[in-house]
């Protein structure tokens, strides 16, 4: 069973940066993309980005992209997520996930299976 954990989300002005991390345990080799998403209030969970784990190919939502950077460490079974430039547009609950399927490689929740807790992320302008 994959287990996900997020850390490193919080309170920061607009155009601030925070960087987020994801550790994975339990069969993490299975997984063929890591992701995160983003939910706020009353709104569908988004995908923000995703890497596929054996060629570290990345995709970016148009929102992010020039401003985001994922990145992973294989052998620690890590991910994080370098966030830059905040806008207020990027509050939300942010989610790590892992896909156990082969054709992980789009911006689409209902293609992820395993989920972490989320870790809240807030840029106050």
């Amino acid at each position: 069973q994959v287990q996900l954990m997020e850390s490193g989300g919080d309170s920061v002005q607009a155009g601030g940066s925070l960087k987020l991390s994801c550790r994975a345990s339990g069969g993490i080799g299975r997984m063929f993309c890591m992701g995160w998403f983003r939910q706020a209030p009353g709104k569908e969970r988004e995908g923000v980005a995703i890497i596929h784990r054996g060629t570290s190919l990345t995709l970016y939502a148009d929102s992010v992209k020039g401003r985001f950077t994922v990145s992973q460490d294989n052998r620690e079974s890590t991910i994080d997520l370098q966030m830059n430039s905040l806008k207020p547009e990027d509050t939300a609950m942010y989610f790590c996930a892992a896909s156990s399927v082969a054709a992980c490689y789009f911006l689409d929740p209902d293609r992820f299976d395993y989920w972490g807790l989320g870790t809240q992320v807030t840029a106050s302008s």
